[in-house]
């Protein structure tokens, strides 16, 4: 007697067609009853009906041990609308014509502060998601908490998990312990930088133990990760890595030890600055300038390379570093002047012929107010926040030009950053503003907001194309203020119909108010 398999008797039926192969005949029981006036529709039928006969009769393999359960999370998930919301967001379905790309990183950024934790349904999705776009990560690996990593220990396609660095431990000093002597490298920076943001002796501690095994591109790495959480305490530690066999290791400690202000390191370098530039009183205070002659040992062992590696001058190269590594306390304590009273100095070569130093003692002082975060010299190196001028000369004449003004911009404040930034867009408009606006907190105030959209109608009625400003508008769907959508919107009902400003900044108006609901619904 020959024994048919249901399965592979539907399988041929269904290669063939029901219109070339009859129905098979199926076993009794519930398949027996189904209706066949349609075929195809019987056949999809009892392929239902087999599957789960075949799945209910398949019995486990005693030899495969299940994994353990994931572990707890006492974290609230989201309120319903709000996880309603990320469904909305991780599908891409949208009626309307919101970014919605734009909105997943803000969903999950503000889901975070709230400390809740994903929805369980919605955890795989989100690491999917986050393996094709890596600025998701910390967050989505935060939010997704126990069960994410759970999950990604049996899909090796969520791995990128336990490398993404976030603030939540994942188990004691032991697992620690073991993950700094066996992790992968990406796993191990993992490690250490989470630790420099909750223990930081502990991470120096695992650092010391095997920095003289670690190859010369991995203690560049792991140097990078001491910038968070850096103290005194690391001094010792970098004054000894001014002695590694890598220059990049050299480098990198050295302008470390230079954002101490206490540091040996800075100390020298600050006594390189007094020889260098001096105070002179004598027929009207200036800065007179000395640059150094030569790059001693001392200095190179202090991280100022030999030969410029951008084509400057050598004496200039040599005085621009010592001049940025020095501590910014040194010229007001010495001087007894303030910062911005330096600045208004003549600045002269002790020859008379020697050429202009302003400029690059400028961009030194600047370099040093970014690397010791200084307030006081930034705000003094960026000047008052430009007004609104008429003609197109007053214009430039309130550009800053003591250099890098975004980086300069990023060690003010939040709010005096926010009014520095609208009050040089309202003098200069969108075209020089894309870095300022993106060192500046999110969302944007009221005041910088509104700006903003001043300056577009400006943009828009100027006759530019709305991708000249692409990188700012860019920035808007995800900054600008919600209370701005009905400006932005009036905006785009001025423009011309369908044209290329209409489209863009209905687009933008339809992005705030979808981020207003989302917002909201996450506020609970």
């Amino acid at each position: 007697m020959t024994i048919t398999d249901p399965w592979q008797e539907l399988h041929t039926t269904a290669l063939l067609g029901t219109d070339r192969r009859p129905l098979p005949p199926m076993p009794s029981g519930p398949a027996a009853g189904v209706d066949r006036s349609d075929p195809a529709a019987a056949l999809l039928d009892l392929a239902a009906m087999e599957t789960v006969r075949r799945r209910a009769g398949a019995r486990p393999d005693p030899a495969v041990r299940p994994p353990e359960p994931a572990g707890g999370d006492s974290r609230p998930e989201p309120p319903s609308a709000a996880v309603h919301r990320l469904a909305v967001l991780l599908g891409g379905h949208h009626t309307g014509t919101a970014n919605l790309g734009e909105l997943l990183p803000q969903w999950l950024a503000a889901a975070r502060r709230y400390d809740y934790r994903a929805p369980a349904a919605a955890v795989p999705a989100l690491l999917d998601a986050a393996r094709a776009r890596s600025e998701l990560r910390p967050d989505v690996v935060a939010l997704a908490g126990p069960l994410g990593r759970w999950l990604a220990g049996q899909n090796p396609d969520w791995k990128y998990v336990h490398r993404t660095a976030t603030d939540q431990p994942v188990t004691g000093s032991g697992h620690d312990e073991q993950l700094w002597q066996e992790g992968l490298f990406a796993e191990r920076v993992t490690l250490l930088s989470r630790l420099r943001r909750t223990e930081p002796a502990a991470a120096l501690e695992l650092l010391s133990g095997t920095w003289a095994t670690e190859r010369a591109e991995d203690r560049l790495l792991f140097l990078d990760a001491l910038h968070e959480g850096l103290s005194p305490a690391d001094e010792s530690f970098l004054e000894a890595a001014l002695a590694d066999r890598s220059k990049n290791v050299r480098a990198t400690a050295a302008e470390l030890l230079s954002t101490l202000p206490e540091s040996a390191l800075a100390l020298r370098m600050a006594e390189r600055a007094r020889a260098a530039v001096r105070l002179e009183q004598a027929d009207g205070a200036r800065l007179c300038v000395s640059p150094p002659a030569e790059c001693d040992a001392g200095m190179q062992r202090d991280g100022i390379p030999l030969k410029s590696p951008t084509g400057r001058g050598q004496r200039a190269w040599w005085f621009g570093e010592v001049i940025a590594a020095a501590p910014l306390a040194h010229w007001t304590t010495g001087t007894g002047l303030t910062p911005e009273q330096l600045l208004r100095l003549p600045v002269e070569d002790v020859d008379p012929a020697g050429p202009d130093w302003a400029e690059d003692l400028h961009e030194a002082w600047a370099r040093a107010a970014v690397r010791q975060q200084h307030v006081g010299w930034a705000r003094a190196l960026l000047g008052p926040a430009p007004r609104r001028a008429g003609s197109r000369a007053a214009r430039a004449a309130a550009a800053p030009t003591a250099g890098a003004p975004a980086r300069l911009l990023a060690v003010l404040p939040a709010s005096e950053r926010a009014a520095w930034t609208a009050a040089f867009i309202q003098t200069h408009g969108l075209g020089e503003a894309f870095q300022l606006l993106g060192a500046c907190a999110t969302p944007w105030t009221p005041p910088l907001s509104t700006a903003v959209v001043a300056a577009l109608e400006r943009a828009a009625a100027s006759g530019a194309y709305p991708w000249s400003h692409s990188g700012v508008l860019g920035m808007t769907e995800r900054a600008l203020a919600p209370e701005t959508a009905p400006a932005v919107a009036a905006l785009a009902a001025d423009a011309t119909p369908n044209s290329a400003w209409s489209d863009t900044l209905a687009r933008l108006a339809e992005t705030l108010r979808f981020r207003a609901v989302m917002l909201a619904e996450l506020s609970g």
